[in-house]
């Protein structure tokens, strides 16, 4: 009779009723792995309701050895041939069949991960009433749609198939298939704003509990719910490389040497259009996420912006975090703000257009500890990983001194500023170069008998010019003072002294801001 007291009792400790009912909704595998996909669900459940060390010994010991993950087979297509039939082909048709058996294999890997997707994640979710219907078709998409698509695929590689396993010609099904990628166009525009609310709905614990649960189980190869998300986007760039690993095993008098060439271009130019509509979501998606403080820091050229270019995390001369982005016609700085559990980017100071803006590549070292910079670069005695970007008109807007986390991400950022601003830079030097020699023929026009006196007249106009504009310029620093320097020493030897005196006056001027 004891034992039949103590029984229950030690039964209704152990919640199995509610963890099997989940197992068979999540668990897309045999019965055998919905069994241990059970008992790891039961440890985590245990983690995280007991309180006493008894249990939480226990549930270390499982965590100890955890179920392993569902591996998928890979097998070599060669590895599949009898001896005799190896023998009867070519090392090169070899390799040609082994691409050819590879691209067959991940569209089927990828059907099976989309599936997976559907039944694993989207439908117990919805089931379970862990996030609504709304909220998972946005991070989901038309998944589902895009199935029977690669289905065709496999399909039509599986009819071109002989008996003996190989594939005479691929080039017309790739063809005639691949522009039908583009209906990844949209699916891949949405997928920053998918990740977003992915990250938002994480925080809730039912959302994590349930994630948690589906990457400790064997069907997930340890893969979280992003990582299937994103299998699409990163198929269609290996299409590319497969396509080029096809043509580099074919011999140059098959049929498919031309359509294979043609195939290949026509998978670049899908990707270049969704590329150009992803880059477009983006852009517009940081871009309804700004807030301004002052209306005078709306600019039609933040709206109007298509692309961008650069963005990320920098910190100022304070060592705040400021987000920057360099948009295709200008560069804002924000700060990063949250709003209702939303992120959302403050508008700091007033953005630059990209053909006013000036760019100072600094030095580690040229900016010390002191003065203005006390405190700004955490205790290190000089800063790193800093530059300094600033109107062209100093009257319009604070110069900002910027730091990087390390020297790749500094110049990454010195490159795109560059880039986006070296067409304005060649417009203003050509305009330039061109009203000088105006200048010139106009004298020679007036003076034809004095041709000996050219070369003087030009440099008597270059050096004037140059006084003049050292003269207007005393609020400029930087690369902008050395150019103007390095005119007046070519033209005009008497301006020297003219010129120390000046770079003292800007230097004492200058203002880090």
């Amino acid at each position: 009779s004891l034992l039949y007291l103590q029984e229950p009792s030690n039964k209704r400790v152990r919640p199995l009723a509610r963890v099997t009912s989940l197992a068979n909704l999540i668990s897309p595998v045999r019965n055998g792995a919905v069994r241990r996909f059970g008992q790891t669900i039961q440890s985590f459940a245990l983690r995280s309701d007991s309180k006493s060390p008894g249990c939480a010994q226990k549930s270390c010991s499982r965590s100890a050895a955890p179920t392993p993950p569902k591996r998928r087979n890979s097998v070599l297509w060669s590895e599949m041939l009898d001896v005799n039939m190896k023998e009867s082909l070519s090392t090169k048709e070899i390799k040609r069949q082994e691409a050819i058996y590879e691209m067959s294999r991940g569209e089927q890997d990828l059907i099976e991960d989309l599936k997976l997707a559907r039944k694993a994640y989207h439908d117990p979710m919805l089931k379970l009433s862990i996030m609504s219907e709304e909220e998972l078709t946005h991070i989901f998409g038309d998944l589902d749609s895009y199935i029977p698509l690669h289905e065709d695929l496999l399909a039509s590689l599986g009819e071109a198939t002989k008996p003996d396993g190989t594939v005479e010609q691929i080039g017309p099904i790739l063809v005639k298939w691949l522009p039908r990628l583009h209906a990844y166009k949209g699916y891949c525009s949405n997928q920053l704003a998918a990740k977003a609310l992915l990250d938002q709905k994480k925080q809730d614990r039912r959302v994590q509990d349930f994630l948690q649960r589906c990457l400790e189980s064997p069907f997930s190869r340890k893969l979280d719910l992003w990582s299937f998300l994103d299998i699409p986007r990163s198929r269609l760039v290996k299409y590319p490389l497969l396509l080029k690993e096809i043509l580099r095993h074919t011999p140059k008098d098959h049929p498919d040497i031309q359509i294979l060439e043609e195939a290949i271009s026509i998978i670049q130019g899908v990707l270049s259009d969704i590329n150009l509509k992803k880059g477009e979501s983006e852009c517009q998606y940081y871009i309804d996420k700004l807030e301004y403080l002052d209306e005078k820091q709306k600019d039609p050229r933040i709206e109007g912006s298509k692309a961008l270019l650069c963005h990320g995390e920098l910190k100022n001369k304070n060592g705040h975090k400021l987000y920057v982005f360099l948009f295709q016609d200008i560069l804002v700085l924000t700060r990063p703000v949250t709003r209702n559990e939303r992120q959302a980017y403050q508008v700091y100071r007033q953005p630059i257009p990209v053909q006013e803006l000036l760019l100072e590549d600094l030095q580690d070292g040229d900016v010390k500890m002191g003065g203005s910079f006390r405190g700004a670069f955490g205790n290190s005695d000089k800063a790193k990983n800093i530059f300094r970007v600033r109107f062209q008109d100093p009257s319009l807007g604070q110069s900002h001194t910027l730091q990087a986390n390390d020297v790749f991400h500094k110049q990454q950022w010195v490159n795109c500023i560059r880039t986006a601003i070296a067409p304005f830079q060649r417009t203003a030097a050509a305009a330039e170069l061109k009203e000088l020699p105006e200048l010139n023929e106009e004298a020679e026009e007036n003076n034809p008998s004095a041709p000996n006196i050219k070369a003087q007249k030009r440099q008597s106009a270059m050096s004037g010019i140059t006084e003049m504009e050292l003269d207007e310029s005393t609020s400029e620093c930087g690369s902008i003072l050395d150019s103007e320097e390095a005119k007046g020493a070519k033209t005009h030897r008497t301006s020297s002294g003219h010129r120390k005196t000046r770079e003292k006056q800007l230097s004492g001027k200058r203002k880090e801001t």
